[in-house]
């Protein structure tokens, strides 16, 4: 039986409602941040090398990378369900969007996350209005412009179609749930989006994603 090892607020949680929405018999191992850190814990790395969530074990496989295992397990369980058919032009923009999420919308609102903690503890009081004032110079001149680049960029794309590939629901939508959620958290979305706020109202009304909340717990991203 597949097991996902499942790390609280984390890309997990994608991978728990794909299982959900599929009906795929799954196990669930749970792992916790530590508090102060928020590291993923050592145990992790007994699963795979980076120690990084998501993880899933799959008849004496192991794969991590939430694309990845998304793919993996639309491809062996999906049964043509949640994927357009190969070959296909709605294949493509499937394709480009399972690897957009991570590899283009991800990078600057991690950036974004990680700025915001240079005027904050741990950083030394002394040297927090230098580290703040470079801040708050990366967010203007690159990290803002690039925020509002790829959320109007969604924005229009949801102009065309229902939901990401086209009219149909499809694990792309799934994997872009977690830089539309995390834009949300970081008021990228609510201000002046309105097809990103209506995509957000549609996944969180589906079944599968609140079973998948009720079996992985509430979480809170970019925090």
């Amino acid at each position: 039986m597949l097991t996902l090892h499942h790390l609280n607020n984390s890309r997990s949680q994608r991978v728990l409602w794909l299982l959900e929405e599929l009906e795929v018999p799954y196990e669930i191992v749970r792992y916790q941040r530590d508090p102060a850190t928020m590291l993923a814990p050592k145990e992790l790395r007994r699963i795979h090398p980076l120690g990084k969530s998501p993880i899933i074990t799959d008849d004496g496989k192991t794969l991590a990378e939430s694309g990845a295992i998304l793919e993996y397990i639309v491809d062996r369980y999906g049964n043509g369900r949640l994927a357009p058919p190969r070959d296909s032009a709605e294949r493509l923009r499937y394709t480009y969007w399972m690897h957009y999420a991570e590899g283009s919308a991800m990078p600057p609102l991690l950036l974004k996350l990680v700025i915001g903690r240079l005027s904050k503890p741990p950083v030394p009081a002394l040297i927090r209005p230098i580290t703040g004032a470079v801040a708050g110079r990366m967010n203007e001149l690159f990290i803002d412009p690039q925020l509002k680049l790829h959320f109007d960029f969604m924005e229009a794309e949801l102009e065309k179609n229902a939901w990401f590939v086209g009219p149909e629901f499809t694990a792309a939508d799934i994997q872009m749930s977690f830089p539309v959620e995390a834009g949300e958290a970081r008021g990228m979305v609510s201000s002046g989006r309105p097809r990103l706020v209506d995509f957000l109202k549609r996944i969180h009304a589906r079944p599968a994603y609140q079973r998948a909340l009720d079996r992985g717990g509430a979480y809170q991203l970019m925090s």
